[in-house]
Order: C-alpha cells, then sequence, then structure tokens
C-alpha cells in the first residue's frame, strides 16, 4: 500500500513539473517574441520584432603619435586622439526609409569653440528614401558628391591623412537634398549619377543666411563593371579583384555667394564670392595592385575680398588647382605598401598670398580586420614654395592605429 501512494505521487509530482515545464516554455516564448534581433555584421544591429526599426550602431578611432621638423620651427611630437566617430544608421517603419547620424567628439573634428559659434558634434543627419536598387533620395546634412577620396571615409585611407589638395579644394559636407541614380553590374559597363543643391555653407553653419545655394552634379563610369565589395569606397586592394577594375569620375560644383574662403569650409568672407570647383578621378585595381590619381580646381572670379570698413583688411578664396598619384601593393600577408606625390598650385591671383606645395609620402599598412582594425606608419616630406622666393622644407614621421566596427 505504502508503496502504491508513493507511485501516485510521483506520477503526478512529474505531471505537475512536465505541465510546469511547458507553461516555462511557452512564457518564454512569448518573451523572446517581444525582444528585438542582434546581428552582428557591421556594427552592432537591432530590428524589432515587428520589423518596423532598425538601429545600427558603430563606432571608431584613430589614436597617432606624430614626430615634426618643420623649418623655422623647434622640433616636436604630437600626440592625439584624432577622430572619434559614433555612427547610427538603419530605417524606420519600411526598409525603403533609413536614416544616417554620425557624430565626432575628438578636438580636430570639433574645432576650435568659439564664443558664438555652434558645436561641430554633428558631421551626418539625413534622412534617405531608397524606393528600388536604383534611386536614392537624400534630404539632410551629409557628404557631396565631389572627389573620391573625399567621399571615402577617412577610415578606409591607406595613409593617415588625406592629400594637401583634398585638404584645400574638396566640397565636404553640406545641408540639402541629394538625388542618386545607381546602375552597377558586376562585369559590364556600368555608371552612377548623383546630384545635389545644397546651402553651401558647410555643416551646421547658422551664422549667416543668403539667397546664394551650391549645386553639384557628379557621373562615375565602370568600364569593367563595379568593384568587389563596393571597393572604390576604401583604398588599397586588400580584396584583391581577379579582374582589372577601374573607375573614373567626373564632378562639377557651383556655390552661389558662398561665404567662405573654402565654400563649406574656411574663415567667413568680407564678400561672398561664387566658387566654381571641377574634379577629375581614376581609380585602378587588380589583384592586390591599386592606383588612384586626382585633379582638383577651385576658382572664382575675384578671389580677394575686402573689408568695407576698412579697406586694408582682406581676405581671400582659396583658388588654385592640384594633382595626385597613389600607388600601392597589398601583399597576401595582408601587409601594405604605399607611394603618394601630391603638387598644389594657387591661382594666380593670390600667389603672393600663398604658396605652392609638394607633397611625397610614403607608408607602411598591416590590415589587422581589413579598415576597420589596422596599424599604420607614414613618412610624409613638404616643400612650400613662396611668391618671394623662400621655400621651406617640412617633414613628420607618424604612427596610427585605426580601430572600429
Amino acid at each position: 500500500m505504502k508503496k502504491s501512494v508513493v507511485l501516485l505521487m510521483l506520477i503526478f509530482s512529474s505531471l505537475g513539473l512536465s505541465q510546469n515545464k511547458k507553461d516555462s516554455i511557452s512564457n518564454n516564448d512569448l518573451k523572446l517574441a517581444a525582444l528585438p534581433y542582434y546581428n552582428y555584421g557591421k556594427g552592432l544591429g537591432i530590428t524589432s520584432p515587428d520589423s518596423l526599426f532598425q538601429l545600427n550602431i558603430r563606432f571608431r578611432m584613430q589614436n597617432r603619435v606624430s614626430y615634426i621638423q618643420a623649418d623655422g620651427e623647434d622640433n616636436r611630437y604630437e600626440a592625439q586622439i584624432r577622430r572619434l566617430r559614433l555612427r547610427f544608421d538603419g530605417y524606420v517603419g519600411n526598409p525603403n526609409f533609413l536614416y544616417v547620424i554620425q557624430l565626432s567628439f575628438a578636438p580636430g573634428d570639433v574645432g576650435v569653440i568659439e564664443e558664438g559659434d555652434n558645436i561641430n558634434i554633428i558631421r551626418d543627419a539625413a534622412v534617405i528614401y531608397r524606393p528600388n536598387k536604383n534611386w536614392s533620395f537624400i534630404f539632410g546634412q551629409t557628404k557631396l558628391p565631389g572627389n573620391r577620396q573625399r567621399v571615402n571615409s577617412s577610415g578606409a585611407l591607406q595613409l593617415t591623412d588625406r592629400t594637401i589638395n583634398n585638404a584645400r579644394f574638396n566640397i565636404d559636407r553640406d545641408f540639402g537634398f541629394q538625388a542618386y541614380y545607381i546602375y552597377e553590374k558586376k562585369n559590364q559597363f556600368s555608371y552612377n549619377i548623383k546630384t545635389a543643391i545644397s546651402t553651401g555653407e558647410g555643416r551646421n553653419w547658422t551664422k549667416t543666411s543668403d539667397d546664394g545655394v551650391a549645386l553639384t552634379g557628379k557621373l562615375e563610369l565602370f568600364p569593367f563593371g563595379s568593384f568587389k565589395n563596393n571597393g572604390y569606397y576604401f583604398e588599397g586592394d586588400f580584396a584583391r579583384e581577379k579582374t582589372p577594375k577601374l573607375l573614373l569620375s567626373g564632378a562639377f560644383h557651383q556655390n552661389n555667394r558662398a561665404v567662405r574662403t573654402q565654400g563649406q569650409l574656411g574663415n567667413e568672407l568680407f564678400a561672398p564670392k561664387t566658387i566654381r570647383s571641377i574634379f577629375f578621378d581614376g581609380l585602378l585595381k587588380y589583384n592586390g595592385w591599386s592606383f588612384m590619381t586626382a585633379y582638383m580646381q577651385r576658382h572664382a572670379n575675384n578671389l580677394v575680398a575686402y573689408n568695407p570698413l576698412d579697406l586694408s583688411e582682406f581676405n581671400y578664396v582659396y583658388g588654385g588647382y592640384g594633382l595626385d598619384y597613389q600607388l600601392s601593393y597589398v601583399f597576401p600577408t595582408n601587409y601594405e605598401l604605399i607611394g603618394r606625390f601630391s603638387t598644389q598650385n594657387v591661382d594666380q591671383q593670390i600667389q603672393t598670398l600663398a604658396p605652392n606645395s609638394k607633397q611625397y609620402s610614403l607608408g607602411v599598412t598591416k590590415y589587422i580586420w581589413e579598415h576597420a582594425f589596422k596599424l599604420q606608419t607614414e613618412l610624409t616630406y613638404n616643400t612650400l614654395d613662396y611668391f618671394s622666393s623662400n621655400n621651406k622644407n617640412n617633414w613628420y614621421l607618424r604612427l596610427q592605429i585605426e580601430m572600429g566596427i
């Protein structure tokens, strides 16, 4: 009798445990269904259970130390966080409606904070409507479709900085509308058309307003088809293209009644100027080899602007043109050798105010995890040729570590 009672108790107990286990599984299923979905592709991705919202989070930082020798100055070293960025992107409501937000925090990104100026934390803040694989419509603040190296992320560079010509002549970020038509095929002739209408004053500008706008148009040609893994958006050929891939592009930009010395960058001019910029780029990649070349030009009818209250005081649009050449090879060990040469000539109107310059760079990069984690070393030599026949020679040696997701 006792054995029967014990057996019955064990049976009922096991039934109860089984029921509790089923209830627990059922409750967990309900809880899990209400949780977001995580993925770990490019950054950390979070998608809502109903797929109506997606957020992708990324960061990257560049830490560097440089030893600098400049004519007329004491030798010195600089150690700094060159870039520290936080990026969010995804969609809301429908995968056709995307957004991108990028914030910057390093001193070199934010710049000197002056009274009355905005803090330059916001780099990108744009809404994108992509109705199909060919069309994209953008509203907000982001990069204009300018020269190739500027459109590339600073995290996708082979050397530690862009060229001297990009620093002087690029058209940078701006607020406005952009429309892209993308027609890219793997092994067929392809092309992209990109246009923009923007304010012309650059990112986070609220000092002044005027009736001038900036107009930008760009054409990209791919004679042998598109690059592997969007390879024209990063420098170097660590994707090791199996067949030659070529990009040829040209862009024109007119900034009507620009109020800054470099269009979207620089100090405020004493009088607005209409500035025109031209860009041509070439990029060839094959089996670890990469060659890039670029031409940039900025011009205005009258570059110099005088202070109407004091004609002895003036500033000027930085006009002129420049050429860049860059050659590299990625070894199978993911070490890369890079050489670059740039030449820059200022416009005749400002020859007495700014020097012509040349830049020679040699670099070695070790890709640990493609461009997301790399070790870069660079030796760069600059020459400055002034109208007065004075010359200056400067050089620096730099070590930089880039890490991001």
